[in-house]
Order: C-alpha cells, then structure tokens, then sequence
C-alpha cells in the first residue's frame, strides 16, 4: 500500500461530562474516498473539527505525508492542504463566484485586485472540475449543488491534499448527486485523499474505496467497501443487527380527524403567479400515517406549510373532527392540536443558541406556568420525562441545542410537540441527516404514536421509508395530487411512475 496522505492515531477529545473521541484511527491514501460513517454522535464531526483546526485534539497524532503536523485554527489547516466542505455551505452569497473561491488571497498589483487574472484562474478551476460556472455570477443566485462547486474549487485553490465532504448530498437531487460523485472521481484521480461523511449507505457503497465505522467515539474498524454489505455496515454502527428499517405496525384507523378540501396556493418569491397548489383534498384519521411522496418541488412542504397556517392559502377549507376551522397562523394551529417537525431543523425549528430544556418546552410554557410565570420544576420534570422516552443524547438539561448531534436535535425538535399531546403531527422528512439507529428510534415512535390515535402526516424523499412507515400514500406532482395507493398496494415501480409523469 502506498504512503497515507492522512494519518490520524489514537485520538481522544473530551468536553465537560463527555468523552467524545477515545483512541480513534483514520487512515486515508493518496487517490482514494474513504468513507465516515457512524451514528449521529459517534464522534464523526469532533474528529474532523480536530483534522481542520477547529478543536484541539487532548492526545494522538496526525501525520500528512508522513510528517507530523499539529494543526493550529482553520487557516492553519487550510495552508497545510486541509480542506472541509460542511453540510452547511459556508459562503458569502452577496460575492462573485470568484470572491469566493479566492477570498482574501486574490491577485492583486500595488493593492488593486487584478480582476481578469482572478476571472481567469477561477475558470481554470472550473474547467477542471469539469463545471459550467461563470466567474462573475452572484452566488446567493446558484443553486445548492453549484455552491457546493464553489466550495470544493476554492478547496482546489489552495491546492488541497485532503478534502473533507460533510454529507454533502442531504439536498441534492439524484442527477446533481451524480454530477458530485464524477467530480469526487476526477478528485481521487488527481491522487487527493477525500473523506466523505453520509448516513446513505447506498451512496457508500457506490463512491468509496474503504470505510471506517466510529461508534460512541471510538474506533470500530476500516474495511473495503467492496467486501462489505449492508447488515455489516448497521451492526459496526448500532452494535446490533437492524434487519428492519422500518418498524410500523399494521393499524386500524379511526374516525377522521383531518380533512382538507380544495386547498389551492398561489405565488412564490421569484413569480407571484405561479401556480403551487392547485385543488387540493385529502383525510387523515385517528391512528394512520398518511405519506406525502413526491420529488422536490411537487409541493409536499407547501402543502404541509399552509396546512399548519405558515404559508396563507388562496382558497380552500379544513376541517377538524368534521367541524370547519381557520387556521391563520401556527398559533391557531398548535391551538387546535397540531404539531409540525419542519424539514430544516436548524433554520426553522430549533434556537440554537438556547439549552435543550428551553427548546423541548416551547410549545406547552402554557402547562408550565402559573399566572404567567414558568415553574422552573414543572418544566424540568416535563423535558425530562421526554429525553428519558426518546433517548435523547446529552451531558444536561441545560446544554445548547447547537452542540448536540443532528438526530439528538431532531429528537428535541419531536419532543417539544409531543410535550403539547397532540392530535394531529405533521412531519416533513423526520429522518434526513440522521443515522441508521436513529432513523430506526423515529420510526418506531412513530408508530407508536400512531397505535395512540394520533393522525400522522408524514413527508420523505426517501421512496423506501414513504412506503414502508405509511399507511396510505398520496402521490404529489406539480403542486397536485396524482394518486392515492394503499401500503400493501403500493409498488416503488407505480409510485415513481405517478411522481415522474403523473
């Protein structure tokens, strides 16, 4: 085997009550994608924020082409040859494609940015990378995968020997998926050693050379991606075999609890008069799960949004226990019963800079408070009943959301509506982001929930995870409804077909 470009023994990193990293070993060659993977709180992210400079490591070393390097900040790691590119972008949007990928190291003559030298090795690059991207275009203007091209150009830029890619796929459409993956093949070709970090297996199995599984912050092992199969993968991961990703149980619906009735919406921020709603009905009774398949952009999360009253509809009625309701804002809703886990947790459900008591309690201060004043006991005792049932993850009560793994904040997210009993929850991609054991933790709440009476309506991209935790699906293309199948009806054949031409 040739030199490692990156080798990283016996790392340990601890925080106040956590061991997050306990004498892990990465080991990535010169040409290869190596894969990361582990449960959300494995020690995944900790390891690489040491590898980039944004912790410090409490022992261990780490060798780049063989020297020793002690990595001091992220721009120390940068001028080492380290580079992350992190699930959330982090680029300036009101700059040029070019600002970004030469941010302060542009080509400049007594003081005066040399604008055509910098347009010119911004399209080497581009070029390169095999990529259509004009140096001068506004990058709040790009889409989320062409940002993702300007992160890994600037990477190039500082001519990189590591390359970290931190779930870049969660918002990527299958094609764009592709287009990433060739890339990443043209990186590996170039001989640069790239980390990739994804909880879909499939796309391990697809992209990488080798893998290496943490599990509670330790190392499991490296293996070859080619000998290995699924099951293996789970059982490094979760410490058990998970043969069932999906636990729903077969159940027996109620009565009908929600019902909506030609429910139409029109316009968005680019065109005021596009149609994104158009006609829509639907039930969902006591106990069942109803799936809302589609692609991006069918109006799944439109929908679930003016159902919730965030976004205003044009037109249309709903109806709770067959009796006809406003719902103007979320506080109608959450008034009425309904409980709604949003797709981006981070941007819409989750203060982060607040601890995870206050997160999990912000939909039921009312049953906590007296004359307007929260009981601090009364609280605490209520989280505390939901982070013991969800399993949740964390040194305390009063640790920020932000420094909890992404399925412990989804779990927070879930138990601020559970705190408030509801009758109808919404859920828009329950489990995107988030491991294997977690995603199993999700489902198996869910049918519990459902088992209870509450009425589901839950949103996946995921085709496997729609069909197997639903009871009844809806098919959306278009901003309509294009079909309606049965769980034990449904095939992935029929549904792909009713999202893809209607």
């Amino acid at each position: 085997m040739p030199q490692p470009v990156l080798k990283m023994e016996g790392i340990s990193k601890s925080f106040p009550g956590v061991q997050a990293l306990d004498n892990v070993h990465l080991e990535v060659l010169p040409g290869e994608i190596h894969g990361l993977l582990g449960e959300n709180g494995a020690g995944k992210s900790t390891l690489m924020k040491i590898l980039s400079g944004v912790y410090q490591k409490d022992s261990g070393h780490i060798f780049l082409d063989g020297q020793e390097i002690v990595v001091n900040n992220p721009h120390h790691a940068q001028l080492l040859g380290i580079s992350i590119i992190y699930q959330e972008l982090n680029l300036m949007p009101n700059l040029t494609v070019a600002e970004n990928v030469f941010i302060g190291r542009e080509p400049n003559r007594a003081r005066f940015v040399q604008w055509g030298k910098l347009h010119q090795q911004t399209r080497e690059l581009t070029d390169r990378l095999g990529i259509k991207l004009s140096p001068t275009a506004t990058v709040r203007n790009l889409s989320v995968a062409e940002q993702q091209m300007v992160e890994i150009a600037r990477a190039l830029s500082i001519r990189s020997r590591v390359i970290i890619m931190d779930e870049p796929t969660s918002a990527l459409t299958e094609n764009e998926v592709q287009h990433l993956f060739n890339i990443m093949r043209g990186l590996k070709a170039q001989g640069l050693g790239v980390i990739f970090i994804t909880h879909r297996l499939e796309e391990v199995f697809e992209i990488c050379d080798r893998i290496t599984v943490l599990r509670d912050g330790a190392y499991v092992g490296t293996i070859d991606a080619k000998a290995a199969t699924h099951d293996q993968l789970i059982r490094m991961m979760v410490g058990r075999s998970v043969s069932d990703y999906f636990s729903k149980e077969a159940s027996t619906p109620g009565e009908v609890v929600l019902e909506v009735r030609n429910l139409s919406r029109t316009g968005t921020v680019d065109d005021p008069t596009a149609s994104v709603l158009n006609n829509i009905s639907f039930h969902v009774r006591a106990g069942e799960i109803l799936g809302l398949a589609g692609l991006v952009g069918s109006g799944r999360t439109d929908l679930a949004r003016c159902v919730f009253g965030v976004d205003k509809r044009d037109s249309g009625e709903i109806f709770l226990n067959g009796q006809p309701v406003d719902i103007r804002s979320p506080r109608d809703a959450i008034r009425l019963g309904m409980g709604f886990v949003p797709e981006d947790r981070k941007l819409q459900a989750l203060f982060l800079s607040m601890s995870v008591e206050e997160n999990a309690s912000m939909a039921s201060l009312g049953g906590v408070s007296r004359f307007g004043f929260i009981q601090g006991g009364a609280r605490r005792h209520l989280v505390s009943e939901y982070v013991k049932t969800l399993s949740i993850r964390l040194a305390s009560l009063d640790q920020q959301v932000l420094d909890l793994s992404g399925g412990n904040q989804q779990k927070v997210v879930i138990a601020r509506w559970l705190a408030l009993r509801p009758r109808i929850l919404i859920v828009d991609e329950p489990t995107r982001g988030i491991d294997v054991g977690a995603k199993a933790e999700v489902h198996a709440l869910m049918s519990q929930l459902a088992r209870e009476g509450v009425a589901i309506i839950m949103i996946s991209s995921e085709l496997p995870e729609v069909m197997g935790m639903s009871d009844r699906m809806l098919v959306m293309r278009e901003g309509r409804v294009v079909g309606e199948v049965m769980r034990d009806q449904a095939t992935p054949e029929q549904v792909m077909t009713m999202m893809t031409t209607g």
